[in-house]
């Protein structure tokens, strides 16, 4: 009798196989380059976005020019290099909104036209080599969060404004007529330094000029005060078209441009992460044996059998602190949209708790211990904890 001889099989993906796992993820990252490289070369031109006067979305300034209307401030907007020096004097401020995109040439010809004009020039988030070459004796150290932040100088326009949103860079000058205000971790944020009869101002991040920000705080008040000393404007958004952002910077002879010129360099480098990223993802997808099978659960889990279970883990690993944690989050999160706080600003002490005091009139101490405190030191203080903030929730509902 002959024994059947069962035929081989192979577990090894088949090339259609394969090509069924990855095609979805190149058409994806065949949609990321393309919306990137348009995205890109629109922002390369005129298009309002971004720090644009003329945009009334979030990230927009078109509020802050408004304002310097009405206040009898000509606000003009260019878009080349020759455009800005040429408009330059004593009775304009040149406000430039991106000066980590100047070529090298640009920023040296930009500081020599504005040295002597005896005007203010503003530069927004300017980084280290900008500050190098466009305000020489002053450092730029590592950006830091944006956050509300005290005066602590003597600049009449500070003093007006108040708490300002401020941060992103921090500025250190050496031997030079400065005043440094808004400090944060040490060193300031906004710094102004004298130039012959004009001066330079140092904004370590642009974020009080947004649309969506303008009306916190003092952001409004500074903003106007700094830009609106000289009776014109002249706001400089650095653009890719330009013909004097050539490789060798501003002052030489262009030539023809190509469009991976209008290209941002962080453009080129997110393609390749993107790209890797892609190659990543096939191998692994290509290293599965099968697709995943959804199984429905054989019975329905109620919401307060998870809690319990949660909480029994939590106890299991004397984790009180993530416990506290959870509870004091969600309640928090509940309570914010109650007294009128942004979801932004839900877990921040300095926002939260004066917002609440002032519902229910009760000293800020107490609160800042109760919303923000430490973790219980053992399980009937967490009990007790739960506790109190129910009744925070429920004073704040009913109050």
């Amino acid at each position: 009798m002959t024994e059947a001889v069962a035929a081989p099989t192979s577990v090894a993906a088949t090339p259609r196989q394969v090509w069924t796992r990855v095609r979805g993820l190149l058409l994806a990252l065949l949609v990321l380059v393309v919306a990137g490289i348009t995205l890109a070369t629109m922002r390369s031109g005129d298009e309002h976005g971004r720090l644009d006067p003329r945009s009334a979305d979030r990230y927009g300034s078109r509020a802050v020019a408004e304002l310097l209307k009405e206040r009898g401030v000509s606000v003009r907007v260019v878009t080349t290099l020759d455009a800005a020096t040429a408009a330059v004097g004593p009775d304009t401020t040149l406000l430039v909104t991106s000066p980590n995109l100047l070529a090298p040439g640009q920023r040296t010809e930009l500081r020599a036209a504005t040295h002597d004009s005896a005007g203010r020039t503003v530069l927004l988030a300017a980084g280290p080599p900008s500050v190098r070459t466009l305000v020489p004796g002053v450092t730029a150290e590592p950006a830091g969060p944006v956050a509300p932040h005290a005066p602590g100088c003597a600049l009449p326009a500070a003093h007006d404004a108040g708490d300002v949103e401020t941060g992103g860079f921090r500025y250190a000058s050496e031997g030079l007529d400065a005043i440094g205000c808004y400090p944060s971790g040490g060193l300031p944020t906004v710094l102004l330094v004298e130039q012959g009869a004009g001066d330079t101002v140092l904004l370590g991040s642009p974020d009080l000029l947004h649309n969506d920000r303008l009306a916190d705080r003092g952001n409004a008040s500074l903003a106007l005060q700094l830009l609106g000393s000289r009776p014109h404007l002249i706001w400089y958004l650095p653009s890719f078209t330009d013909p004097s952002a050539t490789e060798n910077g501003g002052g030489g002879t262009t030539g023809e441009r190509g469009f991976a010129d209008l290209i941002p360099r962080g453009w080129l480098w997110a393609t390749w992460q993107l790209a890797l990223a892609a190659v990543l993802a096939a191998i692994w997808r290509a290293r599965r044996l099968g697709p995943l099978v959804a199984e429905r659960l054989p019975v329905a889990i109620r919401a307060s059998e998870s809690t319990e279970g949660r909480a029994r883990l939590y106890r299991r690993a004397n984790a009180r602190d993530r416990a506290a944690a959870s509870l004091r989050s969600a309640t928090r999160t509940r309570v914010a949209p109650l007294i009128g706080v942004p979801p932004r600003d839900a877990h921040s002490p300095s926002v939260l708790v004066p917002a609440v005091s002032a519902r229910l009139g009760s000293p800020d101490d107490g609160l800042r211990a109760l919303l923000f405190g430490p973790a219980p030191s053992d399980d009937a203080a967490l009990v007790q904890l739960a506790d109190q903030l129910d009744t925070l929730e429920r004073e704040v509902r009913t109050s």
